[in-house]
């Protein structure tokens, strides 16, 4: 990939030929709330087996996790900040509910990215090579692994409660097999609506700073995109805006898009979608902290 400048002029350009910005802005600051939502109404449902919460409780407890991730490794800290929402004394119950909740919607980006990885190989023949194909042939491997998971998932899960050496651990992801299959299935969908959310407001972004690009091309882009930052590493919130950037320039290269302009479109997404929610979530870590005093 050809390294380009950080043109500020391109960028100025590129904003001043877009129609109706205050539109594509809107669009993108209204869906901050539905995308956390969603987020919350995932985490309300499977919360269920630990401790009834309200949908208000929920959300409080995502944004409080969201914040904890901006300083802690994600995972560590979103589910920190979960837990510590709760009243219940079953902390281990509810670990392994944010595990899940998190699980669901690595597998969600995983079967949208099989697909979009499958279609912009296609778009770009030169990628669709030995390694290519085989990362193709990993991902749908890996989405049929989780079918087979989720319909043995409660004998497998007892299988390794009974082992001496994980029993200890067992109480981390035994709410797991409580789930029913309908449980599943709802939760699954709401994580799916997200993913379709937060992917709608990564295309608002683009228009937003004047990239026009086929639908065909955004699409799969935009899932290849999310596929790569999904299955990527990041220690925290931080380092997750590099790993965007990085796959955001890598992925749309091919169809010339200015990497200034795709720059500013991933750290508005950025700014939107983690930032002001980080911000937000202040006010609930604030209260985490006479809440465990």
């Amino acid at each position: 990939m050809k390294r380009q400048p950080f043109d500020w002029s391109l960028i100025r350009t590129s904003w001043q030929s877009v129609e109706e910005p205050g539109w594509w802005a809107a669009g993108l600051l209204l869906l901050i709330p539905v995308n956390w939502g969603l987020e919350a109404l995932k985490w309300q449902i499977l919360l269920r087996r630990v401790e009834p919460a309200s949908f208000w409780a929920a959300y409080r407890g995502v944004l409080a996790g969201v914040t904890l991730g901006f300083a802690l490794p994600m995972q560590l800290g979103d589910t920190a900040g979960r837990v510590l929402s709760l009243q219940t004394v079953q902390r281990g119950e509810a670990v392994g509910a944010a595990l899940v909740s998190g699980g669901m919607q690595f597998y969600v980006a995983l079967i949208f990215g099989a697909f979009a990885w499958a279609h912009h190989i296609q778009l770009v023949p030169n990628r669709a090579n030995a390694a290519g194909q085989a990362l193709l042939v990993v991902l749908l491997g890996l989405v049929g692994l989780g079918v087979v998971f989720g319909l043995v998932r409660s004998r497998l899960l007892g299988w390794l409660a009974r082992r001496a050496a994980l029993r200890r651990w067992a109480r981390y992801w035994a709410v797991a097999g409580q789930y029913t299959d309908q449980e599943i299935g709802l939760a699954l969908g709401v994580a799916a609506l997200r993913y379709l959310v937060f992917s709608v407001q990564f295309f608002l972004a683009l228009r937003l700073v004047g990239l026009t690009l086929p639908a065909p091309i955004a699409t799969s882009g935009i899932g290849v995109v999310y596929l790569v930052k999904t299955i990527t590493p990041a220690f925290n919130l931080l380092s997750d805006l590099g790993v965007r950037e990085a796959a955001s320039l890598w992925t749309f290269a091919p169809f010339e898009a200015a990497a200034p302009v795709l720059v500013t479109a991933t750290l508005t997404l950025w700014v939107a979608n983690l930032l002001v929610p980080v911000l937000v979530g202040l006010i609930w870590v604030w209260k985490l902290k006479w809440s465990v005093s």
